[in-house]
């Protein structure tokens, strides 16, 4: 049961070193990055928290965050890769979970499962992201077309894992990928690498904010979990669900958190 971001307990707020978000609907409200949410991640980053938003975004979108916004790192494409760059350095850190040959391979077979969904789910449309992604297949369901009915939308679904996709649902795509990785293995392979902090270990000092099933992994694994008010609207779709929720929804939601974890620091 989600429980009130009031009862996150002081004692253990003040023990977060690290806060990971989602974008879509809990950094961004209808689509759009508002001046205050983008200001919490600026505000948290200042205070010294690690923040890395874990997004299924695609590569193109990710290499400017990790660049030009104030943030650590960022995990793309539902966990298919970190980038984090070095400001110092001018250099960008891009680390994946298969290799060019394999993500070029399974591209070549995304337009047949492409194909097959465009025409058995009317309505449905092929992300205007898609272009700028290096490991999976981004099907639109209310971004840019009208909202499907939840039906639609499970059938996406149902198409990318008979054909041998993972399939999952944010709250604009359903993206599907070959291969079993996930945001939480990727952000724990981030974390090691260049951070040198191992997440099973020291996952109290962890927040995650999120919106939509697809955030399920990381809603299950990490104690301090939060969902934005929206996450409401999956009630009962939700393979897990976040320990807390804001009494906002997206971005000021997002804001709401990020007071909420600078009281008193």
């Amino acid at each position: 049961m989600m429980r009130p971001l009031a009862d996150f307990p002081p004692a253990l707020r003040r023990r977060v070193r690290a806060v990971l978000c989602d974008i879509d609907e809990t950094l961004t409200t209808a689509g759009r990055l508002t001046a205050s949410a983008y200001s919490a991640l600026e505000r948290l980053q200042r205070a010294g928290l690690r923040v890395v938003p874990i997004t299924g975004r695609p590569a193109g979108w990710c290499d400017h965050i990790a660049r030009m916004w104030p943030v650590d790192a960022v995990v793309g494409e539902n966990g298919a890769f970190y980038f984090r760059y070095d400001h110092a350095a001018r250099g960008m850190r891009r680390r994946y979970a298969v290799d060019a040959a394999t993500r070029a391979a399974n591209r070549e077979k995304f337009a047949a499962i492409r194909d097959r969904i465009l025409a058995a789910v009317p309505g449905c449309a092929v992300a205007a992201d898609q272009g700028y992604r290096e490991a999976d297949l981004a099907i639109d369901y209310c971004e840019d077309v009208p909202r499907l009915p939840q039906a639609a939308v499970d059938e996406i679904v149902s198409l990318m894992r008979e054909a041998g996709l993972t399939a999952k649902i944010s709250s604009i795509h359903v993206n599907g990928w070959f291969g079993g990785y996930d945001k939480l293995a990727m952000t724990k392979i981030l974390f090691e690498e260049c951070f040198g902090t191992d997440v099973d270990a020291r996952k109290g000092e962890f927040v995650f904010a999120g919106d939509s099933p697809n955030d399920a992994p990381m809603f299950a694994f990490f104690p301090h979990s939060v969902g934005v008010a929206n996450i409401r609207s999956f009630a009962g779709r939700l393979a897990a669900e976040p320990a807390y929720v804001t009494r906002a929804e997206s971005g000021e939601g997002f804001r709401e958190l990020a007071d909420f974890l600078l009281q008193g620091r």
